[in-house]
């Protein structure tokens, strides 16, 4: 469960908003761009890896996922794991409980979705261009992220490697304040697919003997 809340976290959200740190370092014009580029995107289809990681807790899980965002909507899966939202309601799906738990989107301001993966830097949080470097065979920028306000953060500190050429997240390693690390790698983007909207319509037909859990 605590690994599915993580994903919850990464996962999210899906509003953005304006950027509030300081204009015209390295930093901040890599991460405008990519800003701009996700901004521009009808809808996009993503795979990935993470790992889950705290040495206190005993914890290491890894686990591989797939999300498609469409506007304000978006559905992500990891393992047999499900996340629907169809911007106005989140479902969140845990297979092994056969639980599901709905909010409101409004609800969720704190968690991470597909799209807030791409933009997460845009609210609370300061940033610091640290080297460019090869990451496999592609070039590219490193720049650290760190809360504004640090008692008022689930993180401690977020560590983002943008595409130098093609402008694009590949990897993110996120440190949560209770110790734990996760790290997440994008291993296929897919801009502007065609996603019908039925994708992202929570059915509980799908899900018999799931119990649901509003909350």
């Amino acid at each position: 469960m605590k690994s599915f809340l993580f994903i919850i976290l990464w996962f999210s959200v899906l509003q953005v908003t304006t950027l509030h740190a300081q204009k015209g370092t390295k930093s901040d014009k890599i991460l405008n761009k990519l800003s701009k580029k996700i901004k521009g995107l009808k809808s996009f289809y993503v795979e990935y890896t993470a790992s889950i990681k705290n040495d206190d807790l005993g914890q290491k899980d890894s686990f591989t996922g797939k999300g498609w965002v469409k506007n304000n909507k978006y559905f992500a899966s990891y393992g047999e794991n499900t996340l629907i939202s169809n911007g106005l309601k989140t479902w969140s799906i845990v297979s092994k409980d056969k639980e599901v738990y709905e909010s409101n989107n409004s609800d969720d301001e704190d968690a991470i979705n597909p799209k807030k993966l791409m933009t997460l830097w845009e609210k609370g949080f300061k940033n610091k261009y640290v080297k460019s470097e090869l990451l496999g065979n592609e070039l590219v920028d490193v720049i650290d992220l760190y809360p504004k306000v640090p008692e008022k953060s689930n993180y401690s500190s977020i560590v983002v490697y943008i595409s130098s050429s093609a402008i694009q997240m590949k990897k993110a390693i996120m440190k949560s304040n209770d110790g734990t690390v996760m790290a997440y790698t994008l291993t296929k983007f897919t801009s502007n697919p065609d996603i019908k909207d039925t994708k992202f319509s929570f059915d509980k037909k799908n899900y018999p003997g799931y119990k649901i859990i509003k909350n």
